[in-house]
């Protein structure tokens, strides 16, 4: 059974805790690190957040799809769409390479 990913709350207590800083202080550095994140993926289409990985802002191409009720099929419209591509580093440390 897979472990419950942390909570808001817990990421700014242990943000707090390690930075040696108020637990109100960390809130508002992670409401505004989102913050500058989707300012910045609208405004030059990508955010990049070291050692982690990159909002990048993507163009879907208009497809054909089909209805799962019905099994007809419909037209799905072009749309642009926010993908996060994990970064080396991260993917590496996370899922070791096998040698």
């Amino acid at each position: 059974m897979a472990n419950k990913a942390m909570t808001k709350t817990q990421v700014v207590s242990y943000m707090a805790e390690k930075a040696n800083i108020s637990k109100k202080e960390s809130a508002a550095i992670l409401e505004e690190l989102a913050d500058l994140a989707v300012k910045e993926t609208k405004r030059s289409g990508q955010f990049v957040i070291p050692g982690i990985g990159k909002l990048v802002k993507s163009h879907r191409k208009a497809r054909k799809g089909r209805n799962p009720q019905t099994g007809e099929e419909i037209q799905i419209p072009a749309k642009t769409v926010v993908k996060f591509r994990v970064s080396k580093v991260c993917k590496d440390a996370v899922f070791p390479p096998k040698k």
